[in-house]
């Protein structure tokens, strides 16, 4: 939990904070420090879910984009073949003329 910190050198951390800050002040002290720790969490895991949701919206609009631009080129394609000229009829079916 505490990596590389052991049970002894935590104990040795709690008595010098006691020293410090007095048994009065110390339970104050750690309260305050939980709820700071706890509204960094939160914030973390609020900032892990709204980038979450942007990679997501941007890999949505990404591929809207790509099925948009194919229409278009399908769409362009259909009318350029329906406003072409009709191609002209094969040689051995027009006139000799001669």
């Amino acid at each position: 939990m505490f990596g590389s910190i052991g049970g002894t050198e935590l104990i040795l951390i709690l008595v010098i904070a006691l020293l410090i800050f007095g048994p009065r002040k110390l339970p104050e002290l750690g309260r305050s420090l939980g709820r700071g720790l706890a509204e960094f969490r939160k914030a973390g895991a609020e900032f892990k879910t709204t980038l979450e949701k942007e990679i997501a919206s941007e890999d949505g609009r990404s591929i809207v984009g790509e099925v948009q631009h194919a229409a278009r080129e399908v769409t362009d394609a259909i009318h350029g073949a329906a406003t072409a000229e009709p191609p002209p009829p094969p040689a051995s079916d027009q006139p000799k003329t001669g």
